[in-house]
């Protein structure tokens, strides 16, 4: 069973027992969160189900910790304006462990 959730504007194919990077949610490490919209979700028959039927169905996940990502370089630079800048981003994240997704 996998159901695709959608959170901080990106999709996730998810499964019980898995572990994803999203972006920062609220919360303390250790609590149970439940995940963003839910797009589709497989039945337990194998039939998958989307748009309103998706829609009533849950996916709970253990918060693990809060972090921030390997930084990335940002560079300016326009030409013959002996202009440049370089700039440095660590997007914030938050783990999850997929517990149970009920349809």
């Amino acid at each position: 069973m996998y159901a695709v959730i959608e959170t901080g504007g990106k999709q996730y194919r998810v499964m019980p027992g898995d572990v994803i990077r999203v972006e920062s949610l609220p919360g303390e490490a250790g609590s149970v969160a439940e995940v963003g919209r839910v797009l589709a979700v497989s039945s337990p028959e194998g039939k998958l189900l989307a748009g309103a039927e998706a829609a009533q169905a849950k996916v709970q996940a253990t918060i693990l910790r809060h972090g921030r990502a390997r930084k990335i370089l940002v560079f300016h630079f326009k030409r013959k304006k002996q202009y440049k800048k370089t700039q440095g981003h660590r997007q914030g994240f938050t783990e999850l462990r997929v517990e149970t997704i009920t349809v």
